[in-house]
C-alpha cells in the first residue's frame, strides 16, 4: 500500500515540474498572425475612407478609456455574482452575438455593401448564439478585435495607447493574482460566454461546439488536463490597438515594426508561463505591453521620428 502511495507521489511530483505543453503557443501565433493581416488590410481601407470623406478624427483621453475599462470591469464582477447563472446565460449570449454580428459588420462594410455585410453579420451572430463552435467562436472573436482596433486606433495616440496598456497590465497582475479574473472567466464559461480565444490541443477538435469541448467546465480541470488554452482577447485585442495607432500616426513601416515586438512579448508571456509557472495562469499582457512599448521606441528611432 506504501509502495503505491509512494509512486503516487512521484508521479504527481514529475507532471508538477514538468513544463506545460506547448501547442498553445501555435494556435495562438496561428491566430496572431491572421489578427494582423486582416488588422494591417482593414485599418488601410479605413485610412482611405476618412481621406476621402474627410472626415476629422477626435482624440480620446487615455484617462476615460482607463476608467470606461475599470467601470466595465468592476460592473461585470458585480453582475456575475449577484444574478443567477440561468438569467446571465441569455443576457449574456445575447450581448455576446451582437458584439460579434458588429465585428463581423464593421470589416465586411469596407469590402461589401452595406446590405450584404449586415446580412452575413447576422447569420454569424445568429449561429453563434445558438450553436457555438470553438472554430467559430475564434473566427468571431478575430473580426471583432481586428474591427475594434480599426476603430479604436485612429483616436487614440501611440503614447496614449502605450500608457493605456501599462495601467491596464498592473490591473492584469492584480486580477490575476488575487483570483479576480480566474473567478470572473470561471463564472463567464459557465453562461457559455468566454470574451478570449479558446485554443484546442488537437487539430481535430476546432470543429467541436461549446458543450463537447466542455467550455462551461474549462477551469474545473488540472492546468495539464485541461483540452483547451485560454487567451485572453485582451491580450491580443489591446496591443492591436496599438499597432493600428502607430500605423495612423507614424506609417506602415512603424507599424510592422511594432507589431513584430507584440508577437515577441506574446512569445515571451508563454515562455514565462511555460517553463516558470508549469502552466498556471499568467497575465499576458503586462510581458506583451512592455516588449511593444520597446518596439515603440525602436520603431521610432529606426524611422527617424523620434
Amino acid at each position: 500500500m506504501k509502495t503505491k502511495e509512494l509512486e503516487t507521489q512521484i508521479v504527481e511530483s514529475e507532471k508538477a515540474t514538468k513544463p506545460a505543453r506547448f501547442e498553445p503557443f501555435v494556435g495562438s501565433t496561428i491566430i496572431f498572425a491572421i489578427c494582423l493581416i486582416l488588422t494591417f488590410l482593414t485599418v488601410s481601407q479605413v485610412k482611405i475612407f476618412i481621406e476621402t470623406n474627410q472626415i476629422e478624427v477626435p482624440e480620446v483621453s487615455t484617462s476615460f478609456a482607463v476608467f470606461y475599462f475599470l467601470g466595465a470591469a468592476i460592473l461585470m464582477g458585480i453582475i456575475l455574482y449577484l444574478a443567477p447563472i440561468s438569467i446571465l446565460r441569455l443576457i449574456l449570449k445575447a450581448l455576446f452575438a451582437f458584439l460579434f454580428a458588429w465585428g463581423v459588420f464593421v470589416f465586411a462594410a469596407l469590402y461589401l455593401p452595406v446590405i450584404a455585410a449586415l446580412a452575413i453579420a447576422v447569420i454569424s451572430g445568429a449561429f453563434w448564439f445558438f450553436q457555438p463552435r470553438l472554430w467559430l467562436h475564434n473566427l468571431l472573436m478575430i473580426f471583432s478585435l481586428v474591427s475594434l482596433s480599426a476603430t479604436m486606433g485612429p483616436v487614440f495616440s501611440p503614447w496614449a495607447v502605450s500608457l493605456l496598456l501599462g495601467i491596464l497590465s498592473i490591473y492584469d497582475l492584480v486580477a490575476v493574482g488575487s483570483g479576480y479574473m480566474v473567478w470572473m472567466v470561471k463564472q463567464l464559461s459557465l453562461s457559455e460566454t468566454v470574451p478570449a480565444f479558446l485554443i484546442p490541443k488537437n487539430f481535430k477538435n476546432w470543429n467541436m461546439t461549446f458543450k463537447q469541448a466542455g467550455v462551461m467546465g474549462i477551469l474545473d480541470e488540472k492546468t495539464k488536463e485541461r483540452e483547451l488554452s485560454v487567451l485572453g482577447g485582451g491580450d491580443l485585442g489591446l496591443p492591436l490597438i496599438l499597432v493600428t495607432s502607430v500605423y495612423f500616426a507614424n506609417g506602415l513601416p512603424s507599424a510592422a515594426i511594432v507589431a513584430l515586438f507584440v508577437f515577441i512579448g506574446l512569445l515571451l508571456a508563454y515562455t514565462i508561463q511555460i517553463y516558470i509557472l508549469k502552466g498556471r495562469p499568467l497575465p499576458a499582457l503586462p510581458p506583451t505591453s512592455l516588449v511593444s512599448f520597446i518596439g515603440l521606441l525602436i520603431a521610432l528611432l529606426v524611422t527617424g521620428q523620434l
